[in-house]
Formats: C-alpha cells, sequence, structure tokens
C-alpha cells in the first residue's frame, strides 16, 4: 500500500513500475521506481505477525539507482504490524532498518535497531556500495539468535559481529566511579617553564618605538592641526618576545582518570536480536533525485529461499554491467571521434592560411 503520510504537504512522492533502462527481462525485471524529484516515498506491505525468535532472520532486496540521489535515501523499514498502513512515513515505529543512505559526502549502509523504544545506530559505519548509477545491488542481512548479524552487499560480506558490542543496545558494564575525584595536587602538566631561566636585562620587547629623529613640522599649527606626536617606527633593537627554556615537569604525574566500577545499571540480555513482532516491510524515503527501482523483497528464515531470489539479481546483474559498459565504450568512440574531427579542423585551417601567404 502506498502512504499518504505527506498528501497534505503535497510532498508525496509518486512510484512507478518498471524496470528501468537495462533489463534482461522486461517483465520479470519490473519493480517499483521513485518517480519524481524532492519527495518524500512511502510503500509498504503487510504480512500476518511472527517473531523472529530462536531462528535466523533474512531480509534482503535489490535496490537500483538509475541516478544519483544527490541527499536521500535506498533503505527499507521492517516492523511491527501497522494500524493503518496509509500513514506509514518517519514517525511510524520500526524493528530495523537496513540500506543505503547519502547526503552529500556522507555515505553509509545504514543498519539500525530499535531496542526497548531507541533507535540504535551501528557505531561505525558500514560500507557504502552505492555506486555507479544504473546497476542493481544486492543487499542482505542476517540477524541470528546468538545476537550477531551478517551484512552482504552483492554477495560479498561487509560486515559480521556482536549486536552488543557494536551497537550500544546495552548499558556499559563498567563505568566511571563518580565518587572517585581528582586530587587538588595532581599535576597533568608534562612540560613547564625553566624555573633558572630569566629574561636577560637587555632584551626588548618592544616591536615599535617613536622615531627619536622626527621633528614637528615648522608649518604645524596646535590649534587648526591638534597636538603634534611624533610617528612610530619599528624598532631596531627588538628581539621578539621572550619565552623561556621548556623542561619537564618533575611534579607531572600524567593524565587523571577517574577508577572505574561495576555500572549498577548495568543489564545483560541474551536476546537483544530478538523482537517479538514482525508484521510489515515498506520504504519510508526522502529523495531529491528519484529514479530509485526496488524489487526482490523477501523476508525469510531459509538461506535457499533468498538465494533464490539473489539468483535473479545476479542474473540481471550480468546485463546491466555489460549494456553499461557497451554505453560507456560507445560515447568513449564519440568523444574520440569528435576529437579527431577537431583535429582535422585545425589543419585545414592551417593548410588554408599557409595557401593565402604563398
Amino acid at each position: 500500500m502506498t502512504s499518504k503520510w505527506k498528501d497534505s504537504e503535497g510532498t508525496q512522492g509518486k512510484w512507478k513500475l518498471t524496470a528501468g533502462k537495462w533489463s534482461k527481462d522486461e517483465k520479470e525485471d519490473e519493480g517499483i521506481q521513485t518517480a519524481e524529484d524532492s519527495k518524500f516515498f512511502g510503500i509498504s506491505a503487510s504480512f500476518d505477525s511472527f517473531s523472529n525468535e530462536g531462528k535466523d532472520l533474512i531480509v534482503q532486496y535489490q535496490a537500483k539507482y538509475e541516478k544519483d540521489v544527490e541527499c536521500g535515501g535506498g533503505y527499507l523499514k521492517i516492523g511491527p504490524k501497522m494500524d493503518d498502513p496509509s500513514k506509514f512515513g518517519d514517525p511510524t515505529v520500526y524493528n530495523i532498518m537496513f540500506g543505503p543512505d547519502k547526503c552529500g559526502y556522507t555515505k553509509r549502509t545504514h543498519l539500525i535497531f530499535n531496542y526497548k523504544g531507541k533507535h540504535v545506530l551501528k557505531k561505525s559505519d558500514l560500507e557504502y556500495k552505492q555506486e555507479g548509477e544504473g546497476t542493481s545491488h544486492l543487499y542482505r542481512m542476517i540477524l541470528k539468535p546468538d545476537n550477531t548479524v551478517r551484512v552482504e552487499i552483492d554477495e560479498e560480506k561487509i560486515y559480521e559481529g556482536s549486536i552488543k558490542e557494536d551497537w550500544e543496545v546495552l548499558k556499559p558494564k563498567v563505568i566511571s566511579d563518580p565518587e572517585d575525584k581528582k586530587p587538588s595536587d595532581w599535576v597533568e602538566e608534562a612540560m613547564m617553564d625553566d624555573p633558572s631561566e630569566k629574561k636577560p636585562d637587555d632584551w626588548v620587547e618592544e616591536k615599535r618605538i617613536v622615531d627619536p629623529e622626527a621633528k614637528k613640522p615648522d608649518d604645524w599649527d596646535d590649534d587648526e592641526d591638534g597636538e603634534w606626536e611624533a610617528p612610530m617606527k619599528d624598532n631596531p633593537a627588538f628581539k621578539g618576545e621572550w619565552v623561556a627554556k621548556r623542561i619537564s615537569n618533575p611534579a607531572y604525574k600524567g593524565f587523571w582518570e577517574a577508577k572505574k566500577i561495576d555500572n549498577p545499571e548495568y543489564e545483560d540480555d541474551d536476546a537483544v536480536y530478538k523482537f517479538a513482532d514482525f508484521g510489515f516491510i515498506g520504504f519510508d524515503l526522502w529523495q531529491v533525485k528519484g529514479g530509485t527501482i526496488f524489487d526482490n523483497v523477501i523476508v525469510c528464515d531459509d538461506k535457499a529461499e533468498a538465494d533464490a531470489f539473489a539468483a535473479k539479481w545476479k542474473a540481471l546483474s550480468e546485463v546491466e554491467k555489460a549494456e553499461k559498459k557497451k554505453e560507456e565504450d560507445s560515447k568513449k568512440d564519440s568523444e574520440k571521434k569528435k576529437e579527431d574531427e577537431a583535429d582535422d579542423d585545425d589543419d585545414a585551417e592551417e593548410d588554408a592560411k599557409d595557401a593565402e601567404e604563398m
């Protein structure tokens, strides 16, 4: 179902069905495409609610950027059953958000988990693979009962690790002791001025001085011109700001840090992977440049089922890459031909000029 979340503001974008510029089988490769620029796009599909408790959860789909979105996302959201899918949008509660996101130089593959009502981003960004517009990319996330997750793009592993370690879903096991205070005599300055160093008596720090040779002009009238002041000039004796030599501070104790204690608020959770209810999957996006095609979305716990969809992507990808190369080669040939014709025109002009001069 398409969303009407932004209808009242006039910014709800339209979707259309298309296989895009390149396809293996136009009907078979048809997907849903964001069909406008600078719009919000929302579309979702509902299914019978289920929990992923005790089993793998595989979420997989393919995305093809027909053109660079400039600023926008190509990610999907999967979450609990919605009361009204027509209101699907940014406020909608979701369990997982997964897929590419870009705005300017900021690029990443998002993987966000909702844990106890809070959306938690990965501590470090996952690689952004949606480069080179025109070809489809395959995104797969496998969430496992051992609280680990694996991410593959184009059947290549880009991440596998622990949710507990790489997402701040749990509070830290240890914290700095709030009762531990830095001693008043603690010295953190590693270097100090050498106390034996003294500024020489003849050291001159005045950069500018009154010119002693300047004389008040004979025609200077104090009543009309004001009180005369001699001009300033660079001080030839100036030596710069005096700085004492630096030495190691014998009182230095290093960087002070409060001692660590067990966090009384820490609670372990052996089921951070688990969600009680999955009931929808959908795309809730903003894109400056539309033209993104999504297809072959699957949610399952059977790798063989996901692999069957991946095979469709692979067959399409081979065609897209071949067509893209053909187009790029043709463009290079065309540009080379124009350069050769321009060179021939220049040569002809030179020959004509030489003939006139003879």
